[in-house]
């Protein structure tokens, strides 16, 4: 039973952060049903690193600012992951406009084994929210910006 309000608004924070994760992956095309929300941890300047079970896909998040050796186009957050096979790419999303790919990848660097992102799970990193599932990756943001990365299919909207 929900006895106080700091209950209540918990509730209701998870309640809409699980709606929004359901929303985004209904409009990338992603099957709706139960994740559970996973924790990641970020390094001294706030950048998160993630590789998927199938260590094929690999992210790395970077907060609005950047570090003190990258910053992001925009200069606000962002999120790029890489594919490996079949062909190596990258998914960029920034803090506003679309999301992109890039085929011709100067820069190949995948994938940090430092932490593993789950299948069935969920994370939020900054403005974006990511959803692992055996099928791909999808990241996006609540305005419906974002990215599919699996073997079979790069889209990026």
């Amino acid at each position: 039973m929900l006895t106080t309000n700091r209950h209540r608004r918990i509730f209701l924070r998870n309640a809409l952060f699980l709606a929004a994760i359901t929303a985004i992956a209904v409009l990338l095309g992603v099957p709706a049903k139960a994740y559970e929300a996973q924790q990641l941890f970020s390094n001294d300047e706030g950048q998160v690193e993630f590789v998927m079970p199938s260590g094929n896909i690999g992210c790395i998040y970077t907060p609005a600012g950047g570090t003190s050796v990258y910053e992001t186009q925009d200069g606000l957050a962002e999120i790029q992951c890489d594919r490996i096979e079949p062909n190596y790419i990258r998914a960029i999303l920034g803090g506003q406009g679309e999301g992109y790919i890039l085929s011709d990848v100067g820069d190949a660097s995948c994938c940090s084994l430092s932490q593993t992102f789950d299948y069935d799970h969920v994370v939020t990193l900054g403005p974006f929210q990511c959803l692992s599932e055996r099928q791909g990756l999808t990241c996006a943001r609540d305005d419906g910006h974002g990215f599919f990365l699996s073997r079979k299919l790069v889209q990026a909207k």
